[in-house]
Order: C-alpha cells, then sequence, then structure tokens
C-alpha cells in the first residue's frame, strides 16, 4: 500500500504545526508543508525548520506577494467590494492564492492529498477547498478538525506540548491571528465576547486614536485606470505601494474595524481587522470614482460591489462569474485616473483635493454666476417631460374622484 503523502497548506501556527505530527500518527503520512509569503513578514523567519522540527519531511515557502497584491487585491479594490459593510477581505481575497501554491507543489511531488488547518466553524475550510475543487478535483482531502478530538486551542496547546511541538501561542495570549500586506485579522479569545472592548496591547498596525500625531497629514496617490500607481509623486511597486500606505495609515489610527460578521457556514462571529494602507485606498479609489464617473456607470458599479464582495468571502474565486464582473470592472475603469489628496487625523480620513484629465466635473456647467453653455429656462421642459408619469397618475386619480359625482347628476 502507498504510504500517503499529503501537502498540508502551513502557516506555522498553533493549528498547522500540531497537524504534522498528527497527520504521520493517524495516517502514517509523508508531510510536506507548503507556506505562503504573502506579507507576514517576521512570521516566516525559521519556518522551514520549524515544519522539520514537528515531523514534515520539507516545507516550501513561496514569495506571492506581488501577485497576491495585482491578481487579488487590487482586482477586488477596482471593484469597490466590502463585506458586511466594513470588511477589506484581507484574509478572503489571500486563500485562493495559497491555496492554488498549494495545488502546484502538490503537482511537483506527486502529492496523493491536500491539507489544511481551518476549523470546521470558519469560512477558510470553505475558501481552500473550493480552490482545490476547481485547480486539483482528483485529490482527496483531509481536514483534521473535522477528523480530531480536539476542540479548543487549549486542547492544541496541551497536543503540542505532548508531542514536543515548538508554538508560540499560549493560554494567556491567545489570540487567532491572520496576517498579509493588506491586514491583520485578531479573533478568538476575549474577543468572542462583543461587548468586550480590545485593549491596545492586541493591534499590530495602528496606532489608537489617542496616541495618532494631533497635526494631520496629507497623502496623495494617484490612479491610472483604477490601479494605484504613486504616492506623494513617488512612482511604486504594487507591493511597496501598500507598504507605504499601511505605514502612514497605521501611524495617524487609521484602518481599525470592529465587525460582528456573518460568517458562510451561518452563524454570527466577531473580529477585529486592521487595514490602514486598504482604507486609504478604497477612499481615494472610490472618490476618483465619483469625480469620473457617470451616475449610472456609478449605480453599477455599486450593484455589483457586493455581489464581488460575497465571491470573494465566500472562496469563490476560480469561476466564470468573477472572471465575468472583472470584464465589466476593466471596462468601467478606463477612465479611472487621476490623484486624490487625503487628510488624516486621528483615525479620521477625509478628501481634501481632486484632480484628473478625464474629470466630468465643468465649472462652466455648474457655476452659480452667468455662463453661455447653459440655458436655465430649458429646465422647465426637462421637468414638464420628467414628472410626466406622475402628472397623468395624479390627473387619473383625480378622474376617478369625480367619476361618482358625474354618474349622479346623469
Amino acid at each position: 500500500m502507498q504510504k500517503p503523502r499529503v501537502v498540508l497548506a502551513y502557516s506555522g501556527g498553533l493549528d498547522t504545526s500540531i497537524i504534522v505530527p498528527w497527520l504521520k500518527e493517524n495516517y502514517g503520512a509523508d508531510v510536506i508543508c507548503v507556506a505562503a509569503d504573502v506579507g507576514q513578514g517576521e512570521e516566516l523567519s525559521g519556518l522551514e525548520d520549524k515544519a522539520r522540527a514537528s515531523g514534515a519531511s520539507a516545507c516550501y515557502v513561496e514569495d506571492l506577494r506581488d501577485d497576491f497584491v495585482t491578481g487579488f487585491v487590487f482586482p477586488t479594490l477596482r471593484a469597490g467590494a466590502i463585506y458586511g459593510r466594513k470588511y477589506l477581505l484581507g484574509t478572503s481575497m489571500a486563500r485562493p492564492i495559497i491555496a492554488r501554491a498549494q495545488v502546484d507543489i502538490a503537482r511537483k511531488v506527486g502529492a496523493t492529498h491536500l491539507a489544511h488547518g481551518c476549523t470546521g466553524k470558519g469560512n477558510d475550510q470553505v475558501r481552500f477547498e473550493l480552490t482545490y475543487a476547481a485547480l486539483a478535483p482528483e485529490l482527496p482531502v483531509i481536514a483534521p478538525w473535522r477528523e480530531w478530538d480536539i476542540r479548543s486551542r487549549e486542547d492544541a496547546l496541551a497536543y503540542a506540548a505532548e508531542h514536543d511541538v515548538p508554538v508560540t501561542a499560549t493560554k494567556a495570549k491567545i489570540y487567532s491571528r491572520d496576517r498579509n500586506l493588506w491586514h491583520v485579522s485578531h479573533e478568538g479569545g476575549p474577543l468572542e465576547d462583543p461587548a468586550y472592548e480590545p485593549t491596545e496591547d492586541l493591534f499590530m498596525m495602528t496606532r489608537s486614536a489617542e496616541d495618532a500625531p494631533p497635526v494631520p497629514a496629507y497623502v496623495t496617490i494617484a490612479f491610472e485606470e483604477g490601479y494605484p500607481v504613486a504616492v506623494d509623486g513617488e512612482a511604486l511597486g504594487p507591493v511597496q505601494l501598500i507598504e507605504r500606505l499601511n505605514g502612514i495609515g497605521g501611524r495617524h489610527g487609521v484602518g481599525r474595524i470592529d465587525l460582528v460578521e456573518d460568517r458562510l457556514v451561518g452563524m454570527k462571529s466577531r473580529g477585529i481587522y486592521e487595514t490602514p494602507g486598504g482604507t486609504l485606498l478604497y477612499a481615494a479609489h472610490s472618490e476618483l470614482e465619483q469625480l469620473v464617473l457617470d451616475r449610472r456607470t456609478l449605480a453599477l458599479k455599486d450593484a455589483i460591489a457586493p455581489r464581488y464582495a460575497d465571491l470573494v468571502y465566500e472562496g469563490r474565486w476560480w469561476t466564470t462569474e468573477r472572471m465575468a464582473m472583472d470584464a465589466l470592472v476593466d471596462v468601467t475603469q478606463k477612465k479611472v485616473s487621476g490623484e486624490i489628496r487625503l487628510k488624516l487625523h486621528r483615525g479620521n480620513v477625509t478628501v481634501a483635493g481632486r484632480w484628473s484629465a478625464q474629470s466630468l466635473y465643468d465649472e462652466r456647467f455648474v457655476t452659480f454666476g452667468e455662463d453661455d453653455v447653459y440655458q436655465q429656462s430649458d429646465a422647465a421642459g426637462f421637468i414638464r417631460l420628467f414628472g410626466l408619469p406622475s402628472r397623468v397618475a395624479a390627473l387619473k386619480e383625480q378622474e376617478a374622484a369625480l367619476a361618482p359625482t358625474l354618474h349622479a347628476a346623469d
């Protein structure tokens, strides 16, 4: 009988660390770890050694930062997708590219199975497995959280101690975190009480508004066809641009979100998200669209944005639906080029200026002063035609009200 060769999506966190010995113990598997660098920073330090110390035969660390930003973050930004009125989809966007890298390695090493460390209550299990279904439908999936008798992070810590697995989580500080270039999320522990106000030691990317500089700061973001390309006049690559804006936004207390959201599996959950650079980009991009797009095109964008957000949140990235919406968004973004100047002050972001060669704003038409391009008397005929349905309905109501009187007179 062939020894199972399992490729595991590996982060080096508590769950995936204990999954390595668990797969060896329960499946007799040769475990190969795949870690994706989507901007976790120092979290990736020593990851290969840690995976081997946990029992893996190999660990691949793939640098996906540029592809993550250009292929996943920017399309979602250009679509204006926001989930649950607040969430800028940092974790949701990262899962399809991580799972794709995992499938690529599985093909390379001749894997017999794929595995992940997602819980049976969360969204990520769906995001990973929908990618597997789209890209490697023939490979069986092992999801330990749906099989083993570990039921809590405390149980997981105990298992790690019993099997000499090195982990950094503790019972005293037991938050579940996910970090990438776009954001960091915090869940679990005391945050499971929606009435609990998180303390400042929770946050990693942002200052509190109270600790932010008292003097406002200004930042100008330039876009070309809906893609951000420069900050304060300096052209930057996608990764460097987000890192620059994360620093600026975080320093001024921008980008904190406290959200009770609807998980895909049907329950409410509470998460704290920090997305400083993303918050600035969404504000600037939306304002630029307002300047250069006509009313009906804006309405179309606003209509598809929540549908795009649902698609990303639910892990349905590898679908014809997403490609079709991307094609529509591409058309709407052809004229979304220009610069937006933002004012940052103690957690707040406001628009301080707008410039675009594609602007539909024309002072000649909107001025209250004398002009030669707009005949105000034309408005009377427009209003009469625009209000015709209301006028006809009112006349019909009047005729209906008079009808009994007319019949009585007959």
